[in-house]
């Protein structure tokens, strides 16, 4: 009996790489479409090429294709306009996913609260969710949070601004809950999940154990890098003011960086558990996520 086909897009960027690595571990047959058909994600893979707003380019991917991983999402390429081009990536994907009689679909998508007043970053996750879920496929929906790993754009985020900033002037959105989470276990998540068939067409939400401010997030990360942080919020300054600031001191490409900090003033927390009674894993705490991180840039 020949092994079930694992297609996982968007196999070079941050989750991607991760996860592709874990699943060699697995009895499937795995598969990784890249945009280039240059680049390399893992020695050995089936890699093929493919671009979701070029949907002449996915019936190679998907054939054959049981379970597929949707880890795609449009800021990299600029953000002007990223919510139109995520909602025609999704609306390709589903039309060839459904073409190729994909089974199930697990996709890695954000918290938040919904209403009016998420972040566009945040609104445009859930109506990818929304897409997915319309789809033929059983669509597993994981709802991480800010998700601490090396390489990551929260993680470097937060490492520049501790690191570059000792003295913080920012806006409230320094005050709201947020419940972190190591990359290693949102890996373990994604891989529970394409083992235990409970989860097929469910929605869960992942978070660490520790549900806190992002200024302590900041005041923790500096205590473990040994640097005295001073962070003083004020009223004046709103979320899209500071993302400038932000955009211009971290690494991390504005496209990117802007519209993650226009959605903390959105609460990420879990809402519910169900995921931890169907995979139970001992989660790491944020302290921890944030001293792995950190050992894995300087190994």
């Amino acid at each position: 009996m020949s092994r079930k086909i694992v297609l996982v897009t968007g196999a070079n960027g941050f989750i991607g790489r991760l996860l592709t690595r874990a699943l060699l571990a697995e009895d499937v047959q795995l598969r990784c479409m890249v945009r280039k058909a240059a680049a390399v994600v893992e020695e050995g893979i089936e890699t093929v090429q493919g671009d979701l707003l070029e949907p002449s380019t996915l019936t190679a991917a998907m054939a054959g294709v049981d379970t597929a991983y949707y880890l795609v999402h449009a800021m990299a390429g600029g953000r002007a306009g990223f919510e139109r081009r995520d909602r025609d990536a999704a609306e390709n994907f589903v039309r060839a996913a459904e073409k190729a009689a994909v089974r199930r679909v697990i996709y890695l998508g954000g918290l938040g609260e919904t209403g009016d007043d998420l972040s566009e970053h945040l609104k445009s996750r859930l109506e990818v969710a929304d897409i997915l879920r319309s789809g033929k496929f059983a669509t597993t929906f994981l709802r991480a949070a800010i998700i601490i790993g090396a390489g990551g754009a929260s993680f470097e985020m937060v490492k520049a601004l501790v690191e570059r900033l000792p003295v913080m002037i920012t806006p409230r959105w320094v005050t709201t809950l947020c419940q972190p989470i190591a990359v290693e276990d949102v890996i373990s998540y994604l891989v529970g999940c394409m083992k235990d068939e409970r989860t097929s067409g469910g929605t869960f939400d992942i978070g660490g154990p520790d549900v806190i401010t992002y200024k302590e997030m900041m005041e923790r990360f500096g205590r473990i890098r040994g640097r005295n942080l001073y962070i003083l919020p004020v009223p004046v300054l709103t979320p899209r003011l500071s993302s400038y600031w932000v955009g211009f001191i971290t690494p991390v490409a504005p496209s990117v960086s802007m519209p993650l900090i226009e959605g903390l003033k959105n609460e990420v927390i879990c809402r519910e558990h169900t995921i931890r009674e169907l995979i139970p894993l001992t989660l790491t705490s944020y302290d921890d996520a944030v001293r792995r991180s950190l050992a894995v840039e300087h190994s």
